[in-house]
């Protein structure tokens, strides 16, 4: 099986980076196009034996899939530019444009009357060292296919297919949320720091702490609230700093965040 993946910036790269990584396609097996040299030498630099090419046309001959992976702005133009070129009969195309819906997509696609299966994706950047999460939706793909989505993309991380209406909360949790996440490690290293730790020591110990509790919950399978009562106890100092951190408006700040990018 082959893919071809139009556009290797961040989030390209990092599918492409993450599918050879985990051995979901044999680097030979996977095209990746972009406008950059540089960006497709240093993804050829990291991934030994990847296909790279500036020719978006030829890039989508012969692939199994093909996935674009380009801004929502961008979108339109770089399906113009294959949309002949592409086999509506045997493709399948995944588009992780963010925002560009089911229905805009089959306006993108269609071609004389006829549609490809497409599929919209939602990742997030994590996709790179095998612990993406996934959200995908369909208006017109098989079963087969979509079983084929969730085994490709749950190879290499966690991959669910929700309601169509449900994309842009997936999106704010996720693919977004990864970037709320990298902002309260960095305020806890800071916290560190100013208690004492050098930023490399600090940015250790919040790493393994942030590991320990996803495990905890994992292995539990419970609400992280009942975690919490567990390393709670009256007047002690844990209960003072997450009342000093809700009195700050932690909480509400995150939700606002989330509903902010929704």
């Amino acid at each position: 099986m082959k893919i071809t993946i139009i556009g290797a910036g961040n989030m390209g790269g990092a599918i492409a980076r993450g599918f050879a990584a985990g051995k979901v396609f044999a680097a030979g097996n996977i095209t990746c196009c972009d406008r950059s040299d540089a960006t497709l030498e240093a993804l050829s630099k990291d991934v030994p034996g990847i296909g790279v090419s500036k020719d978006n046309v030829q890039a989508v001959k012969g692939a199994d899939i093909v996935l674009f992976a380009v801004k929502p702005w961008i979108l339109p133009a770089a399906v113009e530019e294959v949309k002949e070129a592409l086999d509506y009969k045997r493709q399948l195309i995944i588009s992780i444009a963010a925002g560009v819906g089911t229905e805009r997509l089959a306006e993108l696609f269609s071609r004389e009357g006829t549609l490809p299966q497409i599929v919209y994706l939602i990742p997030n950047i994590a996709v790179e060292v095998g612990a993406g999460v996934f959200f995908y939706c369909t208006a017109n793909a098989t079963r087969k296919s979509l079983d084929l989505v969730q085994k490709l993309f749950g190879q290499v991380g966690f991959a669910k297919q929700v309601e169509e209406k449900q994309m842009s909360a997936g999106t704010a949790l996720a693919s977004c949320g990864i970037a709320y996440v990298f902002r309260y490690i960095r305020a806890n290293v800071e916290g560190g720091v100013e208690m004492g730790f050098y930023p490399k020591d600090a940015q250790e110990i919040v790493l393994g702490t942030i590991k320990g509790a996803v495990e905890l919950l994992q292995a539990h399978g419970t609400h992280p609230e009942q975690e919490v009562d567990k390393v709670t106890t009256p007047g002690g100092i844990t209960i003072k700093g997450l009342n000093a951190m809700e009195e700050a408006g932690f909480s509400n700040a995150v939700i606002k965040g989330l509903k902010a990018g929704k």
